[in-house]
């Protein structure tokens, strides 16, 4: 059509495009040919608000620190860490595309939208602990248990215990150092495991006694609804991730030392997300706290009597049945 020479405003009428578009795409064609046509980026030469290479390189440095380490590396933890060093900071937004375009994001489309998801917090620091106990192995492969207390509404990581085996006593005990420490909570939440709930056994078992002594509010979640438990279940998640970097934990007290590690790391010095990135301590720490409302239970005294064989030294039970 140009070898033709019809005129600007007979292409655009033609075409049905602006005729001072028509006359800019000739001009480029007339100049540079047939590659012009091309379509072409839109992007800029230059921004000015582009970020340095130093803090692109600064961003992928924690991003890798804070992977091999075990703890939280998106981009808003990767922010938070920023802040000691530099004093104009990128959004977190920015954080993510320069993630992004280095390949270090993963697309993970199984996940449910947090719009999907319906919270439950409580209103006061020790208004409610959730405690639930997981499953972990030494580096010879023994089973043992990780026994985990957590402040529902700062997030706060009261205790975190290794045993061989989670006992009753074990919890009355773990309970009893968190509570001389951070003061009793209001009320108390637990799955229906058999050191927590002595429902199945039509009983109670130490911790509700205990918990109910003080006058504190014992809970159990729907059986088979771990989400009912939700934060101390995702917070074992956040845990196993931490000790799955570290070398493998040769004994119990091995495994301990790691455990006191990440929760001081968890309360200090951890943006917590749902806590608009302040740390689990600062918000346990700068609020009125609750505390027990319900009026002490009777202390309860339960003597069993059995008659025993001649010669025998006891008669073991189980299920609060002689054996």
């Amino acid at each position: 059509m140009v070898m033709e020479g019809p005129s600007t405003d007979q292409l655009a009428r033609a075409h049905g495009f602006p005729s001072s578009w028509i006359s800019k795409l000739l001009g480029h064609f007339r100049e540079c040919g047939y590659p012009t046509l091309e379509p072409r980026s839109r992007r800029t030469g230059s921004c000015p608000q582009e970020s340095s290479s130093e803090l692109t390189a600064e961003i992928i440095r924690l991003r890798q620190e804070l992977s091999e380490a075990g703890f939280d590396a998106g981009p808003q933890t990767i922010l938070f860490h920023l802040q000691e060093r530099y004093q104009q900071l990128p959004s977190g937004a920015t954080i993510w595309r320069i993630l992004k375009r280095q390949g270090l994001i993963c697309p993970q489309p199984q996940k449910r939208p947090k719009a999907s998801f319906v919270r439950f917090e409580a209103q006061l620091p020790n208004e409610t602990w959730q405690c639930d106990a997981t499953q972990w192995q030494l580096a010879d492969g023994s089973p043992v248990e990780i026994l985990n207390f957590e402040d529902d509404h700062s997030r706060l990581f009261l205790a975190s215990i290794a045993y061989p085996t989670v006992k009753a006593d074990d919890v009355v005990r773990a309970f009893c150092s968190a509570a001389d420490k951070f003061g009793l909570p209001a009320s108390f939440l637990s799955d229906n495991g058999a050191v927590f709930s002595g429902r199945s056994r039509r009983g109670k078992v130490a911790l509700e006694l205990e918990l109910e002594s003080h006058g504190i509010e014992v809970k159990h979640s729907t059986p088979y609804h771990p989400q009912t438990c939700g934060k101390v279940e995702r917070l074992h998640q956040t845990l196993k991730v931490y000790l799955r970097r570290q070398p493998p934990a040769q004994s119990l007290a091995h495994l301990q030392l790691q455990l006191d590690s990440f929760r001081d790391y968890y309360n200090q010095r951890r943006p917590h997300r749902a806590l608009g990135r302040k740390t689990t301590l600062s918000v346990f720490s700068n609020k009125v706290k609750a505390a027990p409302t319900a009026a002490p239970a009777p202390t309860h005294y339960r003597v069993p009597r059995d008659r025993l064989a001649p010669h025998t030294p006891c008669t073991p039970r189980y299920l609060a049945r002689p054996h």
